[in-house]
């Protein structure tokens, strides 16, 4: 059983809670929700199970907001940055929130675009009031904006196998990345999403709250064969950070651009008007003073968020935004904001509990990629 079998009073739970602390589940605040850290089985254990097989996540307390009525997506067009018009009904894609004065980046957030009066959007849960008063504040008449956190459960089917587990509860898999379908688990419409944060091929199921529990245990029961493995928050970190994916609130924040981030390509520059556009076009244009970059250790030197990167000794470039330890990799990788002018295949000095270890600059992804195989 688990060491923290209750969450404190103040923090949001997952349906799933009681699912968790029957596996064992240490617990973790993670945007005003307890959620899963890591299970018995341990991070690294999961971590390959999602790289080489398949695992499962909980990560119902990612925001769900609904923006509907006439010109719903048009309106979101014409405040995130990326390019609804670049995708069809039925599709998903990558964007940002941004602040309309600096540019920053309010939230990073999925939308799925199921017509043109119906978009939903998955902002992360520590922003989704925030994303959702910015855009209830300048909604057209008619257009609403529905904030559904805490109506439905999202969990996340990763790995190699996973469509091997989705096909033998009878859900739909095969569809192109970045693209959804919805079908009925007991009764109940599930959003079936060909999306995940972890490089894998995989899927993230957005359900209503009353079947999460039977979906749940559907997935693990059908796993079981390969080696299925409940995946927390731990696991989740370490195969984002091997994929270079960055982290509102460490990696990217109201003070980071997407031009810093590395995020241009989220960004649809030949569009009329988003939040932002102004500042960031002009920031595109002189080129951003500071760059996301990622960070391999030459020797056996650990990154963590918070430790100083230097050039040399004497010259202080920035901060470790994420770093961890690579399962795949067994070596130090992390991210850092340097400046521009920095050679990116440099190598360069970071603090680790006072000694000066090596790492390379490179360009993340820091493994190779499944997510979008056929």
């Amino acid at each position: 059983m688990s060491d923290q079998p209750a969450a404190p009073s103040d923090l949001l739970t997952s349906p799933l809670h009681e699912r968790h602390v029957a596996l064992g589940a240490k617990f973790a605040e993670f945007g005003g929700w307890s959620m899963p850290l890591e299970y018995p089985s341990g991070v690294v254990k999961e971590h390959t199970a999602v790289r080489e097989s398949v695992g499962i996540f909980d990560v119902s307390h990612l925001g769900k907001a609904l923006v509907s009525g006439p010109g719903a997506a048009a309106y979101v067009n014409a405040t995130l940055t990326n390019d609804l018009g670049r995708i069809a009904p039925g599709k998903a894609q990558y964007t940002l929130c941004c602040d309309d004065e600096t540019g920053g980046i309010v939230d990073d957030l999925i939308v799925y675009l199921h017509d043109d009066e119906r978009v939903l959007l998955v902002p992360n849960a520590a922003n989704t009031a925030e994303v959702v008063r910015r855009l209830a504040a300048e909604a057209p008449e008619g257009v609403t904006v529905t904030d559904q956190h805490r109506d439905h459960a999202v969990l996340a089917v990763q790995g190699t196998k996973s469509d091997e587990v989705l096909d033998a509860i009878g859900l739909p898999t095969g569809h192109d990345y970045m693209s959804f379908e919805e079908t009925q688990f007991h009764g109940s419409t599930v959003v079936v999403c060909r999306t995940g944060y972890t490089g894998e091929r995989g899927y993230e199921l957005i359900a209503p709250n009353d079947v999460a529990v039977p979906l749940w245990d559907a997935l693990m029961a059908a796993g079981e064969q390969y080696g299925i493995l409940a995946c927390g928050l731990g696991a989740r970190d370490t195969l984002r950070t091997e994929m270079g994916y960055p982290l509102h609130g460490q990696d990217i924040s109201l003070d980071v651009t997407p031009n810093q981030a590395r995020l241009g390509w989220a960004v649809g520059w030949s569009k009329p008007q988003f939040w932002g556009r102004d500042v960031l076009l002009a920031e595109k244009e002189r080129g951003p003073e500071r760059v996301l970059r990622g960070l391999v250790a030459v020797g056996r030197g650990i990154p963590r968020p918070g430790m100083s990167v230097s050039l040399t000794p004497d010259v202080l470039l920035g901060e470790i935004t994420s770093g961890t330890f690579s399962p795949t990799l067994r070596k130090g990788i992390g991210l850092a904001l340097v400046p521009s002018f920095v050679n990116p295949e440099a190598e360069v000095g970071v603090d680790v509990r006072g000694r000066r270890e090596i790492f390379q600059l490179v360009k993340p992804p820091f493994v190779d990629p499944s997510v979008r195989e056929a």
